[in-house]
């Protein structure tokens, strides 16, 4: 921590910088540290399993839920409208499409959500109230690293799990943006436009290291509850028990015993 405090001490101390790069410079440690996740090296390794594509899709959609609707809310708000491009980012459609594919139509009554999951969608909704100028924070950091590692992240997953088609990578498609790179540039040129004052450039840069920490919170509660998955999993093989039980009753006791888990070891239940 103390080497991004430095790092964000360093950019603010050259008032030139754009936003963009204070927000690479002051996230890079925590960057690295989202990316070892047992989750994403899963990714990285080409070894990710449907139910943990089924898990993280649910999680994802609570976030965007959130983040989307605290977006579309303060869509004039100075801080939000130079960054807003619901036609071209907006992913909450594409996951519930991912969701009813996996889950049937009514997938909402089956998505189980954990602990971690819960409090980056609470804070999402406390700054898009109260301070709206720090959801460029998560916007960025959501956006922009879906949007670099969309296609291949999809080709992995649809590898890795055996689909057969694009039915349920809706997530990593984004049709209205024909140049990723092209559209990477205007995005980070409108958030640079964005007027801060010292304190709230110095409060965006800790909202951008709290988006990473929160997201890696999530990545490690969706890794617990799948291992408590496999076990369950596991001892119903060694059995050899005739009773078919399904995949998502499996699931939702692991889910549920690792909320309570998680809730005893956060203390509370709130983001």
């Amino acid at each position: 921590m103390e080497t991004v405090n430095s790092a964000r001490k360093d950019d603010m101390q050259n008032p030139g910088s754009d936003l963009s790069e204070q927000i690479k410079a002051a996230t890079k440690e925590i960057h690295v540290r989202a990316e070892n996740t047992q989750l994403m090296l899963s990714y990285q390794k080409g070894q990710i399993t449907l139910p943990q594509y089924k898990l993280l899709l649910c999680s994802l959609y609570e976030i965007y839920k959130a983040l989307e609707e605290e977006m579309d809310r303060n869509a004039s708000h100075p801080g939000v409208a130079p960054i807003y491009f619901p036609q071209e980012l907006a992913r909450l459609e594409t996951l519930e499409r991912d969701l009813e594919h996996f889950f049937g139509q009514e997938w909402r009554k089956r998505v189980i959500i954990p602990a971690a999951t819960h409090r980056y969608t609470q804070r999402l909704r406390k700054i898009g109230e109260g301070n709206p100028k720090l959801l460029v924070a998560h916007a960025y950091t959501r956006y922009l690293g879906d949007l670099s590692g969309g296609q291949i992240l999809g080709k992995i997953t649809q590898k890795s799990i055996g689909l057969s088609s694009g039915e349920g990578l809706s997530f990593f498609s984004f049709p209205g943006v024909s140049s990723p790179n092209r559209f990477k540039q205007l995005y980070r040129s409108r958030m640079n436009s964005i007027e801060l004052t010292k304190e709230e450039r110095e409060g965006v840069l800790e909202e951008a290291i709290m988006a990473f920490e929160l997201n890696i919170q999530v990545f490690n509660d969706l890794q617990k509850m799948l291992s408590v998955t496999e076990e369950a999993y596991g001892d119903q093989e060694k059995a050899k028990t005739s009773a078919i039980i399904p995949s998502l009753s499996i699931v939702q006791l692991s889910l549920g015993i690792c909320v309570a888990l998680a809730t005893v070891g956060m203390g509370i239940y709130v983001f």
